[in-house]
């Protein structure tokens, strides 16, 4: 990885890697495959999500964009906390994942206000 700042388009990307191996890590339980395929798909959707919103045509898209992804990662957010709730894996496991979730969403709730403010105006 480059020094310095890592970018949104990055740091999901990154996310959805790490989404990844989690989900490949999992245990080959019924309950854990599910709730894992869940977590995959909304997930790695975070980043489709804001890569699509980079390539906007306007401001009202990239809100769009954005805000799918906010829906995506409120998803996964909580795929995380069930995995750790049913104990499938050890919460201590997910911790990072949850606290950059929470980051990612800090940064895209921000530039949704961005967005709609330059809109209005």
């Amino acid at each position: 990885m480059r020094s310095g700042k890592v970018g949104i388009l990055e740091r999901t990307k990154l996310f959805a890697l790490r989404i990844i191996r989690l989900y490949s890590s999992l245990p080959k339980t019924t309950e854990a495959q599910v709730i894992g395929k869940q977590l995959l798909r909304a997930g790695t959707s975070t980043g489709a999500h804001v890569h699509e919103g980079n390539r906007s045509r306007s401001d009202a898209e990239m809100v769009s964009k954005t805000e799918g992804a906010l829906q995506e990662l409120q998803e996964t957010i909580y795929w995380l906390e069930l995995l750790g709730d049913a104990e499938i894996v050890k919460a201590e496991r997910l911790v990072d994942l949850l606290k950059e979730a929470d980051e990612l969403t800090a940064i895209l709730v921000t530039s949704v206000k961005t967005l709609k403010a330059r809109r209005d105006k």
